[in-house]
């Protein structure tokens, strides 16, 4: 079998999902750190979009996160991160679209938010997505188990968690913390930060400070 290849950037969220997944299911992987700044020739041809990640594999050239990440699920099973019944099968995909679709934008608007009330409006939207993780997924789907859903770690933890290794670089440059109240969503987070898998590919704090600095605009950063 081809030894898979994969384009990635340190700094990178949805990078950092597919870097999860090869650790976890000890994926012998060549890893290729892409300047995005100047993108080498071959990871063009690899990423349709220009965006990582993107894998070249038997032939194959995939890109989109979520989407590699069920490819390596079907073509590299054990050990399985999906469950096998097709109602937690879809609810593990529902839940990895949230990430998509509400965690990402409002992560993404409180750390770019380039005026004191769009600073507000991404707090509050950054609150009310975890408050509904914590309420309707790790009080609601876990089953009392360590991880989303359930005893055994899933596409949807990874899917998850980059964002909230990342979270403290925000609480630096925003002052924005998680609620004490949110236990279940603390006891999540390190829950999976103890798994080989997330050590081995973790950065501090200081990394992500660095490289997200840029987006904090003074006005806002100092706005009550």
């Amino acid at each position: 079998m081809t030894k898979l290849r994969l384009f990635s950037a340190k700094a990178c969220p949805f990078a950092h999902r597919t870097r999860l997944v090869l650790q976890e299911k000890a994926i012998d992987a060549e890893l290729i750190e892409v300047d995005l700044q100047n993108k080498p020739r071959a990871f063009v041809d690899a990423s349709l979009y220009g965006k990582v990640p993107a894998i070249e594999h038997e032939g194959r050239r995939i890109w989109e996160s979520a989407i590699i990440g069920e490819y390596l699920e079907e073509v590299f099973p054990d050990p399985a991160l999906l469950p096998r019944d097709p109602g937690k099968r879809a609810l593990a995909r529902i839940w990895i679209d949230y990430a998509n679709t509400r965690l990402v934008p409002a992560f993404a608007q409180l750390l770019r938010a380039e005026t004191p009330e769009r600073e507000a409006e991404g707090r509050k939207a950054l609150g009310e997505v975890l408050a509904f993780i914590e309420r309707e997924a790790l009080v609601g789907s876990s089953g009392g188990g360590p991880y989303w859903l359930g005893a055994d770690v899933s596409l949807v933890d990874l899917s998850f968690y980059p964002w909230f290794e990342r979270l403290p670089a925000v609480d630096r440059l925003r002052g924005f913390t998680i609620p004490a109240g949110l236990t279940r969503l603390r006891a999540w987070i390190e829950a999976v930060q103890a798994r080989d898998a997330v050590r081995a590919t973790s950065n501090p704090v200081d990394f992500y400070v660095e490289r997200y600095a840029k987006f904090v605009k003074p006005a806002a950063a100092t706005a009550a």
